[in-house]
């Protein structure tokens, strides 16, 4: 299950949005191709990575904002901004530029505060825009609920893209951070999922005041859970694996 596109790209030039793109991947390359082997890479992020013991016992509280520059592969960068692109552009087009910028970057803040607070002495830095983004996604959850998200679906080799409404999406997606943290050691390292959820909940929580101050229940009576301009309506591509008819 993964989400690839919503029906709604946003009304206008989403700038801040695919500034974040454009910086997190120029950074990335950066340092991927240019640092020798990955011990370089260790301590890169160990240098600029979160720190919980660094931030706790130093208040090193430099790596809380690089860290959410920095990826541990290609697909940890594309599964980023992929979900940056799908769910930036509306929250910034109903932000504003400069608010939808202060809104990632405090959603950032609050997911690292969160995984710090679940493990305060750990020695494994933490990297990634994830914290960031999943606060994107808990402030589109509130404001946009009934967006509809394409969603591929494989099983196997059978595949199919499906039109969800947001909230089933965004809330089985926070759904499962809470279940991997609950269920994964801190220690451990791995996918950082407290973070996730910090940063979900962060932003679901800054999202209460746009969403209020446009009504509350009825700005969703208005939009009908939907960004304010119509959606785009994108062909659903079916599998090419034929079906075998039972005989009788």
């Amino acid at each position: 299950m993964f989400p690839i596109r919503d029906h709604n790209p946003s009304g206008r030039t989403a700038y801040v949005t695919w500034a974040l793109i454009a910086a997190n991947v120029l950074i990335f390359l950066g340092y991927w191709f240019t640092l020798p082997d990955e011990d370089a890479i260790g301590w890169f992020f160990y240098t600029y990575g979160l720190v919980p013991a660094e931030l706790t016992q130093s208040g090193a509280w430099g790596g809380v904002l690089t860290s959410m520059f920095l990826h541990g592969g290609w697909m940890h960068l594309f599964g980023n901004m992929l979900f940056l692109w799908i769910f930036g552009d509306n929250l910034e087009d109903l932000m504003g530029h400069l608010g939808f910028l202060a809104f990632y970057v405090l959603s950032g803040i609050g997911a690292a505060l969160l995984q710090v607070a679940m493990d305060p002495v750990s020695m494994i830095p933490m990297v990634g825009a994830s914290g960031a983004i999943a606060g994107v996604m808990g402030g589109y959850l509130l404001l946009f609920p009934r967006a509809k998200v394409d969603v591929l679906f494989i099983f196997i080799i059978f595949f199919r893209i499906f039109a969800i409404p947001a909230w089933i999406v965004l809330g089985l997606w926070f759904g499962i951070q809470i279940l991997g943290g609950l269920n994964t050691p801190t220690d451990m390292g791995g996918v950082a999922y407290w973070a996730h959820a910090g940063g979900f909940v962060s932003g679901l929580a800054m999202a209460l005041i746009p969403w209020a101050r446009r009504g509350g229940p009825g700005f969703w009576r208005r939009t009908e859970g939907h960004p304010a301009h119509p959606p785009v309506a994108y062909p659903l591509n079916k599998s090419r694996v034929p079906v075998v008819r039972r005989q009788r």
